[in-house]
């Protein structure tokens, strides 16, 4: 049996989340739309497509590619209870995950929060 042992403290452990905590909230408020996910995972580039057939102006984050990708996972866990990916926030707000970013579409209720946090070019901004 092997013993490993973590060379951070606990307090570091809580630093780094704490950090992790802060880098999700900055990013899910400061985008029109924010989308945590990993590259790999057939439901986030759903999310994805499907925000982009719609011409949104989104932000991603790919967790797999960052290096605190794990913390950020783990904080956005503990901020919003969805463990999983994607996790979807349409201005500033959680959405939750690909099956209700497509349950809002379905609903036709995606593209009006869209439009309200600034994601989709309205007419009068194309004009």
């Amino acid at each position: 049996m092997v013993t490993v042992f973590s060379s951070e403290s606990s307090e570091e452990k809580a630093k780094k989340q704490e950090m992790a905590l802060d880098t999700a909230k900055e990013i899910a408020s400061s985008n029109p739309v924010a989308v945590f996910s990993k590259s790999f995972c057939p439901y986030c580039n759903q999310v994805k497509k499907l925000l982009s057939s719609l011409g949104a102006n989104y932000k991603t984050v790919e967790l797999d590619y960052e290096t605190d990708g794990s913390e950020i996972q783990s904080a956005l866990h503990q901020w919003t209870g969805q463990r999983t990916v994607p996790n979807v926030f349409i201005g500033g707000k959680h959405i939750g995950g690909c099956d209700n970013t497509v349950a809002l579409h379905n609903q036709g209720k995606l593209v009006p929060l869209l439009t309200e946090a600034g994601a989709l070019a309205t007419a009068s901004q194309t004009a």
